[in-house]
């Protein structure tokens, strides 16, 4: 046993020998983009790790029936590898997937990246201005690191009273048990969020009963979805400019559902004629009431689709417009004291996005942890990329830069600015570079003045955009113009910076 302790100990040693300039942790959107990114700045020593066994992120892990996209396929591509092969307007999970595994491989990166490789600990050492990062395959060395992580990585479950006695099935949508037969089972459906609605009329026809569980009812809009037949396909192949085009049009469209949310009362037309097509889309009047919202459009993420009111509306379903706040052995409790036996319980409750999972691994350069730093106060960052005591290190799609968009555009846009940031780095010897307290503070006191007017937090709803603090820690408060803008150049002026050759003196 000693001599096994000392053989990995060793590879450890071998494996910290190489001091790589950058390090990627994840494969995912954001981790595939970073990579092709920087091997096309001629940026080639880089490690990557992945800790599954291929690549896909958040759509790896979600496989539940019905899953995809939001955002028009068009933009929810990468800028550089723009596809004709989408079968509807709207990507399902499976092509989605299908497509980061064909870039990652069409870029040359797949071959780059040690799979099956967690992140333990990535740990700042002052002493050499290197970050020490140990995962389940070794340690590594870099002088700068890429924390590719996502924000919905970390499914949740709330702890409830009884939830141990319960010996049905027993899963959450992003750890979907394939193997389980939903056939002729009582399943209780717990969170009506973007999971939910697209799963829910996918197992409505297979179930005995199904039991919905709604805390608060979501703006649920007509999904503009179509199939892309095989011409069309062709067509778009053949003619760039069409997927350019469509691709223009969308982001457009975009834009103007932002500018909406940053000025609640352009939506107010909107809300009201979503609320006269419930009337058309639910005869039941109990039923219609219970699922139109209480509180302003956009003020939690705005829902896609036709098939999940006629879900609702099944013989075998039914909506509990109360959250489970107990279960007691196989018998699930609403909070208005309603009980139902079920065979199966599905957890539809969305992840933990309050704070970047990434932040329990990573310990900054005055030895905080920083998910210790962040349990009583919100995490804060520059531009969504860098954090405070936390030199060389950046983060993708961190704090307050969402913006109803496509994640692809936005980690395009932010991996560009910490592109050039590394380009700077490299080019002028500098060994420690952090963002400036006082240019941190200002920017993120900016965020949250003009976040005080956007639907986020005006709107009268509680969201994942607000965290225990009720302090919106996601949003972007302006245009996605706007932040492109401010992403559009790294500013070496905004940071502390420590140069090599000081070092050596």
């Amino acid at each position: 046993m000693a001599a096994a302790k000392k053989t990995k100990t060793a590879a450890r040693k071998a494996s910290a020998e190489k001091i790589h300039d950058s390090f990627i942790v994840g494969a995912g959107i954001s981790g595939i983009a970073a990579a092709i990114k920087l091997k096309k700045e001629g940026y080639n020593d880089f490690k990557i790790i992945e800790k599954a066994d291929r690549v896909g992120g958040t759509w790896r892990e979600n496989t539940y029936p019905g899953c995809g996209c939001d955002v028009p396929s068009s933009l929810y591509s990468y800028s550089f590898a723009l596809s004709s092969k989408w079968s509807h307007l709207f990507a399902k999970q499976p092509e989605i997937l299908d497509y980061l595994e064909d870039v990652s491989t069409k870029f040359g990166i797949t071959r780059l990246i040690e799979f099956n490789t967690s992140l333990d600990a990535a740990t700042w050492d002052e002493s050499r201005h290197l970050w020490v990062l140990d995962t389940s395959s070794g340690q590594y060395l870099a002088r700068t690191v890429i924390f590719a992580t996502g924000p919905i990585t970390e499914s949740r479950i709330p702890a409830l009273p009884g939830l141990e006695s319960f010996t049905g099935e027993m899963f959450h949508s992003a750890k979907w048990n394939h193997d389980y037969d939903l056939t002729g089972k009582r399943v209780a459906v717990i969170g009506t969020g973007a999971s939910a609605i697209q799963f829910v009329p996918q197992i409505q026809p297979k179930v005995k009963e199904l039991f919905v569980f709604q805390r608060t009812a979501p703006w649920v809009l007509p999904k503009p979805d179509l199939p892309l037949g095989d011409r069309s396909k062709r067509t778009i192949e053949a003619l760039p400019v069409i997927q350019r085009g469509w691709r223009k049009a969308v982001a457009t469209s975009l834009n103007a559902i932002n500018f909406g949310l940053r000025n609640p009362n352009v939506l107010k037309p909107v809300s009201t004629a979503a609320k006269q097509l419930l009337r058309v889309q639910i005869s039941d009047k109990a039923l219609r009431k219970a699922v139109t919202p209480d509180f302003t459009l956009g003020c939690k993420r705005i829902l896609f689709a036709n098939d999940y009111y006629p879900a609702l509306q099944a013989d075998n379903a039914n909506l509990i417009p109360h959250g489970l706040v107990e279960v007691d052995g196989n018998t699930v409790i609403a909070a208005n004291g309603e009980r139902h036996e079920v065979d199966v319980v599905i957890w539809g409750t969305g992840f933990d996005v309050s704070h970047p999972p990434i932040g329990s691994k990573v310990v900054n350069a005055n030895g905080d942890r920083l998910s210790d730093l962040w349990k009583d106060s919100s995490p804060e960052a520059y531009l969504g990329a860098t954090l405070e005591n936390t030199p060389n290190a950046f983060l993708v799609l961190g704090p307050n830069v969402l913006v109803y968009d496509s994640f692809i555009g936005l980690a395009e846009a932010q991996l560009d600015y910490i592109i050039d940031g590394l380009k700077k780095v490299k080019a002028n010897d500098i060994g420690k570079i952090t963002i400036r307290p006082d240019v941190l503070k200002q920017h993120n006191d900016k965020v949250q003045k003009h976040l005080k007017g956007t639907v986020f937090n005006s709107g009268g709803c509680k969201s994942y955009y607000l965290d225990q603090n009720g302090r919106n820690f996601a949003a972007w408060p302006w245009s996605l113009a706007a932040l492109k803008k401010k992403l559009s150049a790294f500013k070496l002026d905004d940071y502390e910076v420590t140069y090599l050759r000081a070092c050596s003196h």
